[in-house]
This record gives C-alpha cells, structure tokens and sequence, in this order.
C-alpha cells in the first residue's frame, strides 16, 4: 500500500479522526500518534485483514498506542514478526527463549547509562537500519518514564528552503563505536567496530511506502561524507566548524515540540513504531522507581 503526501503550503499536518475497519484511531497530536481500540494483537497476529488495517495506520500516524494488550512474549514476537524479521542487538541483548526479544529492564541495580534518553533512531548504525519495533511495558513507574517520539518527515518539510537545498546531496556517517562503544575498553571497542563498522547514509531519506522526505540524522551521527566541496566551502574554517554547524542544526530539529508526541506508560501498553520516519527518546526521570520494557525490533532496508 503507498500513501504519497504532499502539501502546497506551510503550516502544521492535520491528522484527523477515523476508523479502518474494525480499528477505531484517535489522533494524538496535529502530527504524530494515534491511540487504538477495538484491537487486540495477539489476534492481529493471526488475522491477515487486521494486520493490514494497523500497518496502514502506522504509515499514516508513525507511531501506534494499545492499552490493556496482555500478550504473551510469544505473542509478542509473532505480531512483530508480521512485520518482517526480528533483529538481534549486539550491545543489549535478546531474550534466550524468543530470539529478537530485547528487555530494557530498569531497577536499582542497573548500571548508570543513557542509551535511551537521546534521540535517536533505532540502528542508524547498521548498513541496514530497523524497520520499526513493537515495544511492551511490563512494568511501569508510579509517574516519569514517558517515551516522546518525534515526526522527522514533518521536520525536514519545515526547513527553510535554502537548508533543503543544502542538504540535499548530503550523506552522514553514523557510529556505534561512538555511542554504545564509548564506554567500553579501547580493544572491546575496536571489536564492536570491526563487527559493526561505521555506516553511510543520505542525510535525507526516502520512505520505501509512503515516499515522503524524511530528515534522517540523529545522535548516532558523527560526521558528513561529503561536505567539503568547492560549492559549501571556501575557506579551510568552512569546513569543519561549517559541517559541525550544520549538523547539530539538523540534529536540533528533533526537538522541537510542534514535531512530538509524548506517551505516558501503564503495563501491558503497547507501542508501534515506524522508525524509518521517527526519532525517539525515553525519558529517564523516574529513579529509584523500576521500568521494564520489552522491544522487538524488526530489520529493516538499506536507506535511499
């Protein structure tokens, strides 16, 4: 199914109310996030027609909310499965019983790390970034331990033009020796690198489905390919400064709130997310209390 969306003029998306099927969706904000009811998906994972009814939904609103899914972790795995192929995460793990179940368990002992309060998108690192991914909440904090998640097609569509033209030919390495591999000892490091060496993407994405331009940098992204050109630099200061410049601008975009939706977890609340489009951030404010998540991540394309 491809959804082509284009506008002629400025101004913030609309997303309005409706109902695919059996589905009912109601739109979270003006441009990201819809909450579902009437859906189950230990079901969706068995019924052909339902699965096409979410998928089409998750085009449209790139990230997805059910309440009340107690699911079992089998159930889990087959839902996001329908998706594509479940990947495996070389830093965190996956549960030994259900491969491609990664569990993102918070509590008193878990080592200080900040993984997850960036944003980020999921894999950026690899040659080949994830599709998306279906992550459960076990167990909650009283309050804090909300997940925002951002609409990065709606952030490079409000670019200044100027910036877009700049970009447009522009690619980025993105790095897991500099982020997961940083606090890891120099030769432990170097083997994470060598497994996963760094890999190269257009700093502007095509989505595969929907064909909109997505702004496609985020945390894991260290530096442009192909920056210094006669046509960008003119003195030696254009570049590096220029280049840093312009992709913490770019990088920035991700912040702003008009792009956002911020999510507030219960247990057995589910999120759905297209990751080729979105950033994300889980926000780690809730300590001594304990969260625990549980992620499927699917493998995704090679961007374009």
């Amino acid at each position: 199914m491809t959804h082509t969306h284009t506008r002629e003029a400025p101004g913030p998306a609309l997303i309005r109310p409706t109902s695919l099927g059996s589905i009912k969706a109601e739109p979270l904000t003006c441009t990201i996030g819809a909450e579902l009811s009437g859906v189950h998906l230990g079901e969706a994972a068995r019924d052909d027609d339902l699965f096409a009814e979410i998928r089409a939904l998750l085009l449209q609103y790139k990230v997805l909310f059910l309440r009340d899914q107690d699911i079992t972790r089998a159930e889990h795995v087959a839902f996001a499965s329908r998706f594509g192929a479940l990947e495996d995460h070389p830093v965190a793990g996956s549960d030994p019983d259900h491969p491609g179940l990664v569990r993102i368990y918070k509590d008193l002992d878990s080592k200080p790390e900040h993984y997850e309060n960036a944003l980020h998108t999921d894999g950026t690192w690899r040659e080949n970034p994830s599709m998306g991914a279906v992550l459960r909440c076990v167990e909650s904090p009283p309050v804090g331990g909300d997940t925002i998640w951002v609409n990065m097609a709606e952030a490079y569509r409000r670019l200044p033009e100027h910036v877009k033209a700049q970009i447009a030919d522009l690619r980025a390495r993105h790095s897991i020796e500099a982020t997961f591999g940083a606090v890891m000892p120099t030769e432990m490091r170097h083997q994470l690198k060598a497994r996963y060496p760094d890999a190269e993407h257009p700093v502007v994405r095509t989505h595969p489905e929907t064909e909109e331009k997505i702004l496609f940098v985020n945390s894991f992204a260290t530096h442009f390919v192909n920056f210094h050109t006669p046509e960008r630099v003119r003195f030696g200061q254009d570049y590096a400064p220029g280049a840093a410049q312009l992709l913490t601008y770019l990088i920035s975009q991700a912040a702003v709130p008009e792009y956002q939706v911020r999510w507030r977890w219960q247990p057995n609340t589910v999120a759905i997310w297209d990751n080729r489009s979105t950033q994300h951030y889980a926000v780690q404010d809730y300590w001594p209390a304990v969260r625990k998540m549980e992620r499927a991540g699917i493998v995704g394309d090679r961007p374009f």
